[in-house]
């Protein structure tokens, strides 16, 4: 018989977690850190930096940085401008059979909370973290079975950030559930497809899912009581392991590339027919991707701003084609106006297979065909896209895809002193713990090295 969602909660500690769980916390701090700190300049992220200081002031729960930003604010305001930064560019790690994301909610609400806390231990972080990804995944995939209409990953993270920010209040068992009560109540229940079909910055809805959760956990533990959380308490068959199996080892992946998940299958599949037969750019004149049918939804054959680039798929493979990567010089504003990118994306068609639309559950599948202006044809095998556990990012590659992104933002001293901690941050020394947060909820341009 497995524990109740919140005894396990309670009672989890740090060496319950398995090799693996903490391995994929390592990589997923990192690799969310790199990633917040090329979004901390978004307008995106200033506008939620300015919201929060205008409405989340500062309490008797004390303050919290921003992540990668250093403004004090309530540990709410923090997690919601860091989620929001997090989320302004789409390349954090995520998890296929949720169909969305649990780091960008959860490490800047833990974040928020430790620096709150100012006392906690790097090993009871590392717990926090696992319990609240563990909780968030299977409350999305219970959502997901039970729920007509696809919700942002903010509507599911909402729940284990709750019951994370109420494990570090020290909330009872019960307490505990009734802040994943609260947090599922009135977490976000945004519909996904309609940023898909109009995107903008409402995104995946972690910005609203963080704060939510984490004010949840303070309500639980002033007494506030909520209805129980049925994505936890009515959905057994996704609780029915818990201890006993970690879906956070099973399922998260990472992104190579800064936009939407569903469009990395093709650009995997445009980038190797490019590598594979050295074909140049000026060669193509046509492009199909067959796809399944959500993928087939972000079309964005001419992006507009960074929300649409984001939510978009013929742009992105058009600019793989043209350029060989997609990283962050592809996400500037002259890319959305480069001609010929313009020129294959709107030559790039958009085939829906309902095969794939079948076997696209917890997976990701697409084939690309390059027509070349002579008229011969290449066409890649259908593939899933690399980064989830059956085609891993290596360590190696989570290293330059950090650094791609920090760098330029952070500069190398202070983007390897972050890779340096984070490599074992669950067994990191209070000082170097300390550090660490330091890092990471700083001004980017303003922590200079240790003494």
């Amino acid at each position: 018989m497995p524990p109740a969602f919140h005894e396990f909660a309670a009672d989890l500690s740090y060496t319950d977690l398995p090799p693996e769980v903490l391995s994929v916390l390592r990589r997923s701090f990192l690799d969310t850190m790199g990633v917040a700190a090329a979004a901390s300049s978004t307008g995106m992220a200033g506008i939620a930096r300015r919201n929060a200081v205008a409405l989340y002031g500062v309490g008797s729960a004390g303050g919290a940085r921003i992540l990668m930003n250093g403004t004090i604010t309530s540990p709410a305001g923090a997690a919601m401008a860091g989620a929001f930064t997090v989320d302004s560019i789409d390349a954090h790690d995520g998890s296929s059979p949720c169909k969305g994301h649990a780091g960008s909610a959860v490490f800047p609400a833990m974040l928020a909370m430790a620096d709150v806390k100012n006392d906690m231990k790097a090993a009871d972080f590392a717990t926090l973290l696992a319990l609240s990804y563990e909780t968030s995944y299977r409350a999305g995939l219970a959502q997901h079975a039970t729920c007509a209409d696809y919700h942002t990953s903010g509507s599911w993270t909402a729940v284990g950030v709750a019951i994370a920010t109420a494990r570090v209040l020290g909330c009872s068992p019960d307490q505990i559930r009734h802040a994943a009560g609260i947090g599922e109540y009135h977490g976000p229940r945004s519909q996904m497809m309609r940023c898909i079909d109009h995107p903008t910055m409402v995104r995946d809805g972690v910005g609203w899912g963080a704060p939510t959760g984490v004010t949840a956990g303070y309500l639980a533990q002033m007494g506030f009581t909520g209805a129980p959380a049925l994505t936890c308490e009515n959905a057994g068959e996704f609780w029915a392991d818990l201890g006993s199996s970690w879906r956070v080892a099973q399922d998260t992946h990472y992104k190579p590339y800064p936009c939407c998940r569903w469009a990395h299958p093709a650009l995997d599949a445009a980038h190797d027919l490019m590598q594979e037969h050295h074909l140049h750019h000026a060669q193509i004149a046509r492009v199909d991707i067959r796809t399944f049918h959500n993928a087939t939804r972000l079309a964005g054959h001419a992006p507009a701003t960074p929300d649409e680039f984001a939510y978009a798929i013929a742009f992105p493979v058009a600019a793989m084609i043209v350029r060989g990567q997609l990283g962050l010089p592809e996400l500037t504003p002259s890319t959305l106006q480069d001609a010929e990118i313009l020129r294959i994306s709107k030559a790039t068609h958009l085939i829906d297979d309902p095969h794939f639309t079948k076997i696209s559950e917890g997976k990701r599948w697409a084939q690309v065909t390059l027509t070349l202006t002579d008229g011969s044809q290449y066409e890649s095998t259908p593939r899933t896209p690399r980064g989830d556990a059956d085609l891993p990012l290596s360590d190696a590659e989570i290293s330059d895809k950090f650094h791609l992104f920090a760098n330029p933002v952070l500069g190398s001293h202070r983007a390897c002193e972050i890779e340096a901690l984070c490599r074992e941050f669950d067994k990191l020394a209070e000082p170097d713990f300390k550090r660490l947060l330091d890092l990471c909820l700083s001004p980017t341009n303003n922590l200079g090295p240790a003494v």
